[in-house]
Order: C-alpha cells, then structure tokens, then sequence
C-alpha cells in the first residue's frame, strides 16, 4: 500500500507542470473534502496567500506540503476563476486498538508503547507505522525465545471514516536450548567446556533463570568464559573459529555449536620490565605474579599489569599504562613477558564530587574520605574512601569515577555517586516450631537520623514473654577526629515461666554511656560504664537454682559495669560482604560498689573467602567466657545463650545448654558457636546484590566447660534479602544431632519494614 501512494505522489508532482495552470492572483482560496481536519490547519501548510499570484511551482510546493503532513491519501490543486481550490481526501483515523492471544506481555503496555510510535486511538491511521508495529512486536517475542510466533493484523474499515486495527497472535512455545557441543577440544571434557556455560538445556530451576532460551549476548559472554578458561591455562593461542546457532524446523529446539582451536600448551621462559622505571624493579617484580616456569595464564598477566599500574596510581600516576608483550617460541612452546611501563603525567585531584545523597548530608559522605581535594591522585587512598562510606550501611551502591579535567593534562576529579537505601528498620521477628508455636519480637530503629550519620534505636516490646523498652543513641563523629559517643537507656522484663524457659521473672532498669576510639582505619577501641538494677522473682515451685541465687543476693541487686571493646572490620562491604575478616572482642566487669561481681568475654572471628565472583564461603566463630568475682557466682541472667536464626539455625532461639529441674533451659558460662556458609546469588538474580542465598552448617554449644561432646549440630538453606520494605532472612535448617530434651524450630525468619 505504501508504494503506490508514493508513486501516485511522484506522478503527480511530475504532472503538475502539464496542468499548466495560467498564473492568476488569489482572490479566495476552498479547501473541500476535509472531515475531521479544521480548514485552518490547511491553510497552515500552504505555501500562498490569498492576494498572491499562483503559479504552476506554487501548486506543486503546496502538493508536496499537504501530502508531507501524513494527514491525506489524496490531494489535488484546481483553479476556479480567481479561486484556489484545493480538495482532499483524509487518510482514516483509528478508533480502536486490540490484541487478540497475547499472553507474555501486558496489554496496556503494549497499546502505550504504540501510542509512542504513532499508532493508537485518534492517531491518524499510516500502513507504514503499523507495518513497523507488526515487525517490533515479533522482535519482541522472537527475544523471548517465540520463534514461532505469528502476527496476523487486521484493519476494519468503520463509519465516519475511521478504522479498527487487531493484531491477532499465536504466541507459540517458547524455544529451548536442546543441545551445546564445542567441537575441536581435545584437553578438557566437552561436558567440562560446557558447565562453564550460563546457557544450558531445560533443568529444575531454567523455569525461572530462563537460561535455557538463546541469548546472543549471554552467548558471548559463555564464550569468553571459554575462552578464559583456555587462555588461564596455558593455551596462548586458543581461538574460537566459528559459532552456529541453529534452529529445529518446528521452531521449538534450539541447537549451538562452537568450533574451536586449541593450540599448544604454553609455560612462561622469562619475565623482563622496561619503560621509564619510577619504582626500583626489584619492588616492580614483587607486583608480577607470573614467574618464569610457571603455566601461562592470562589472569595472572592481567592481574600483573593491574598490581604495577595500581601501585603507580598511589604516587599520583592515574593514567598509567602498563602492557604485557609476548614473545613466542613455537618450536618450545614456551613464552617470554615484557612489561613496558609508560607513567605517564603525575596528577592531582581537582575537586571530590557527591551525587545521589538526596537525603544523608555531604559532610557524613566526606568525613569517610580519604583522598583529599588539591592533593596528589592515590588510588589506594579513593579505594579506601569508597570502602569506607559503603560501610556506613547508608547504600545499595557506592560507585567512584575519576575522569580527567577538560584542559588539563595533570588534574582529575573524584565523583562518588551513591544509591541510598532506607537507613530505618521496624523489624519483626519471628519462629515457628511444633512444639512451641510462633514466637515474636520487634524493635525500631533509624541509622541515619535527618541524614546526619547518627544511630537512634527504640526497642518497644510488650510481648507475654518479653517486655522491652529501650532507647539507644550513638554519634558516630562526637568529635571531628571519629570518636564516637553513645548512650544506653533501657528496661527489660522477662517472664521466663510465659515462654518455657524457667520458673521465674527478671526486670532490668539500667542506664550507660560509651565512646569509640578509632586507632586505625580497620581499629576501632570501644569502652563504657553503666549502672543497672535487677529484681528477680521467684516461685513456690521455682528450681532450687534460682531459689538459691534470691538467698545468695536478695531479690534485687544492683552492678557497676565497665566494659572495653576491639573490633577490626576489613569487610569490602556492610550490606553484600564478599571478602574481608572482622573480629571483635568484648569484655565487660562489674566492679566494686555494686552488689553484683563478675565478668564476661568474648570474642568473634569473621571471614568471607571470594571462590568466584558470584560465590563467597563465610567462616564464623564465636567464644564466650563468664565467671563470678569475689568469691560470688555469676548471676545466671548474665548467662551466654544460643540457638536460633542468628546463632545455631534449627534450635529454637536460647535453648541450647543446660537445663533446670523443670527441663528449662538456662544459659551457661561458656559459650562457643561456629558457623560456615556458602553464599552464591538467588537463581536468575546474579547481578542483584540485594538478594542472596546460602547452604549453611551451624555447630554451637553453651555449658558451664568447653565441652566438644555439647555441641549440637544443624544443616540447611538460607535467603537474605535488603528488601525495600526492609531486611527479610529466612533459614531452614534441619538439626543433625538434636536430643529428647533439646527444642526444634526448623523454619526461623526475621523482617525489618524500612522507612
């Protein structure tokens, strides 16, 4: 339909000339056979006026105007006497658009993408614009893994000069990935080859990771994973000669086949360093990982390159360039490395720019910096900076650019720009467990208050078996080197006997204040002092443990607690942590003018071990020790405690460990839990870094002795997720080595809805 309105266009702009239209001055110009079309909107687009003379160039100009607004199908000048009359015919509007077997996408959608490009209700109706339509549509479903669908559009004429259009679709199924073969490996197993492949054929979870379906650009990054697995082992001269995606006649299998070359395995015969040489090379050399006799491995060049360029960039040298050139020896397969240095200009930082922190103020940003305005380039010192500000918590992402100042040859800017995430929490938790039903808690609390950096907690709690109310705050700069000052207000009750954990209640009234000494970038000293109170009540059939704490003390004691702290956090990250150790260690003493004398401590070792750049092994370990002073005991309600979501999964939360005569636990003094999980993305979500898995294996105890034969072990499968209602962990865990008196809970989960 389109090209013969063009031609007719072409023919009537060639035929113009033989109408030979004598020249005559407008006196009045008719515009007829317009409908919809206001006779103004005609006049617009005419190149003459009335009072102008009309000539056979003017006629055809106004031609090509009026059939250029894409309104007419047909145009056509004529002279009446002194009058222009130009009479039209308008091309259909369209009343309606429908789709009729459309299941993968939303309608709506689709008729409001439509619309964008011109075709839709009240549009002027254009064969072009809906055959380009047509054709996007079947792109779409044709990148859903649709081959065989099929768009049938149907237009319907209706009155008033207007028309229906109906893109009728047979969606088909969606194409698999049947088979992938990699032809021409001899030195690995082509089943080896094709495990390193995101794509694959149909699995138990392809329904949801849809990585079963042809993608060209997934494709090519499985074939650079090929590739990288040869290149790193050695196979310098490994090519992928050709790729072939076919597809069944039926258009449901989908088949690929990758052709290879192999080549000869290579080992590196010397390394050698040139260029202009800032740093001695005996310092250059330590930075190359690869050493003569070693397998090549491109990996290893690289990350080589990336150590001396890395180390150039903490003296100021933000561009340097540092290239790895081959020598080949074919007849000895081997391969000698030079490393040519160019530094290029040593360069300074112009300014530090903040982007994306509509709600944390600048000064909470910058005090974590590093790298200082106006002075020399450090990547170490901008590496560190980032580092720091993601671990305030505050962001989901934190991401750093340093381009080149428009001019110069020697400045760069530093930008940061960060992506904020709800910094407040109501958080809820919850287990369930056959024997005990479901337990509760909840607490609220805003890390980042006005966008000033400081903590505020208020723990509001009046459960049956628990009932919290506390208010916690901390500065994190009470003065302007990072010291940090916080305080504690806070009364607990717990009625022990609601929650069948012991025949007694406890309730404590305290107050404290703490500082945060940093003394590194990793170290930080934390020491406090608080004073708390605590009436206990028994009864009549209370245990003789308890009863015998109320003789020893009274029903209401009172402490004097001093406590001191170190914590080194190397973690890359608060919120996704993939690498790093922290460790913490706490003690805390109740000293003379109370009427209560002991001490705790403990002590806590993390370590996150990347394997890939998707899968991280956590390592977790845990020791407590507590004793009485002064010939005292400890009091029991100072006890350590385990079990639960956070500590032995499959374990209801605090039942691990002694138990009174009533089979209730009751704490202990020693305390030891270790915990290992491997974290890998949720299936499908490897680029989401809000959600992640973990299979998990929990070993804890607590006794009043380190004791191997305690310990209780548990198995199982966990989900975190920074929701944008807050943070949600799930486990799952099944106990391995549970006893009769021991209490389950296999299913645990805690939420936090954010604001």
């Amino acid at each position: 339909m389109a090209f013969p309105r063009r031609l007719f266009a072409f023919l009537a702009f060639v035929a113009i000339p033989a109408w030979a239209i004598e020249p005559f001055v407008i006196r009045d110009i008719r515009v007829e056979g317009i409908q919809r079309i206001e006779a103004g909107t005609v006049f617009s687009y005419l190149p003459v006026k009335v009072g102008e003379t009309m000539t056979d160039e003017k006629a055809a100009q106004a031609i090509r105007a009026l059939f250029g607004t894409g309104f007419f199908k047909d145009v056509s000048i004529e002279a009446d006497g002194n009058v222009l009359v130009v009479a039209l015919q308008e091309r259909p509007s369209i009343a309606q658009v429908d789709f009729v077997g459309v299941k993968e996408f939303d309608k709506d959608a689709l008729i409001k993408s439509l619309r964008q490009i011109g075709l839709g209700d009240g549009r002027i109706f254009d064969r072009s614009v809906l055959d380009r339509a047509e054709q996007e549509l079947k792109r779409q479903y044709l990148s859903r893994g649709r081959y065989a669908v099929t768009v049938t559009t149907t237009v319907t004429p209706l009155e008033r000069n207007r028309v229906a259009i109906n893109f009728g679709v047979d969606e088909g199924e969606v194409a698999r990935i049947r088979q992938i073969s990699v032809i021409g490996a001899k030195s690995f197993r082509e089943k080896d080859l094709v495990d390193l492949f995101v794509l694959r054929t149909p699995g138990w979870m392809t329904w949801w990771s849809k990585h079963d379906q042809y993608s060209r650009q997934m494709l090519s990054a499985d074939l650079e994973s090929l590739r990288s697995h040869y290149l790193d082992r050695g196979y310098l001269e490994f090519s992928v000669d050709s790729t072939q995606v076919t597809i069944s006649p039926d258009k449901k299998d989908i088949f690929i086949s990758v052709s290879i070359t192999e080549g000869p395995k290579y080992t590196v015969s010397d390394i050698k360093v040139a260029g202009e040489l800032l740093l001695p090379e005996e310092e250059i050399r330590k930075l190359i990982t690869v050493k003569p006799g070693e397998i090549y491995s491109r990996n290893r060049i690289a990350e080589s390159t990336k150590n001396i360029s890395d180390r150039l960039g903490n003296d100021g040298y933000a561009f340097a360039n540092v290239n790895a050139a081959p020598e080949l020896d074919r007849s000895k397969n081997q391969a000698s490395f030079t490393f040519f240095i160019d530094p290029g200009r040593r360069v300074y930082v112009r300014r530090i720019n903040i982007a994306g922190n509509n709600r944390t103020r600048d000064e909470v940003i910058r005090r974590e910096m590093r790298q200082i305005e106006s002075g020399w380039y450090s990547g170490e010192q901008i590496n560190l900076s980032r580092t720091r500000v993601d671990r305030l918590g505050y962001f989901t992402e934190v991401n750093v650019e340093t381009p080149s100042v428009t001019g110069t040859t020697d400045q760069v800017d530093v930008n940061f720009s960060v992506v904020e995430r709800p910094t407040g929490n109501i958080l809820l938790g919850a287990g369930f467990g056959s024997g005990e039903g479901v337990t509760l808690s909840g607490a609220v609390s805003q890390q980042n208050i006005f966008g000033s950096g400081k903590f505020v907690s208020l723990q509001l709690n009046s459960g049956r078996i628990n009932s919290v109310y506390a208010l916690s705050y901390t500065d994190p700069y009470f003065t302007v080197d990072g010291i940090s000052q916080g305080f504690d207000i806070y009364s607990r009750k717990i009625d022990a006997f609601q929650g069948g954990l012991g025949r007694y209640s406890a309730k404590s009234d305290g107050a404290g204040i703490r500082f945060g000494v940093p003394v590194t970038e990793l170290d930080t000293i934390n020491y406090g002092l608080a004073y708390e109170e605590t009436k206990i009540t028994t009864f009549a059939d209370s245990p003789l443990f308890y009863r015998d704490y109320v003789a020893t003390f009274g029903r209401q004691t009172d402490a004097i607690i001093a406590s001191a702290g170190w914590v080194r956090d190397g973690r890359d990250s608060l919120i996704y942590p993939t690498k790093g150790v922290m460790q913490r260690a706490n003690g805390e003493v109740a000293v003379p003018g109370g009427s209560l004398r002991y001490y705790k401590a403990t002590y806590q070792y993390q370590r996150y071990v990347p394997l890939t750049r998707h899968y991280t092994l956590m390592l977790n370990g845990e020791l407590g020790y507590g004793d009485g002073l002064d010939d005292k005991p400890m009091p029991f309600f100072k006890n350590f405690f385990a079990g639960g979501v956070n500590s032995v999964r499959g374990f209801r939360s605090g039942t691990l460990g002694p138990k009174d005569q009533n089979g209730d636990p009751r704490g202990g003094s020693h305390k030891m839990v270790g915990n290992v999980e491997f974290l890998f993305p949720f299936p499908g979500m490897q680029n989401d870094k809000s959600v992640r898995m973990s299979g998990f294996v929990d070993a804890g105890m607590i006794s009043e002795k380190y004791d191997v034969g305690q310990f209780r072990y548990s198995s199982g499968l966990s989900v975190f997720w920074s929701s944008p209602m807050g943070p949600l962990k799930i486990s799952f865990a099944v106990p391995l080595n549970a006893q009769s008196n021991d209490r389950r809970q296999a299913f645990q989960f805690t939420f936090g809805g954010a604001f």
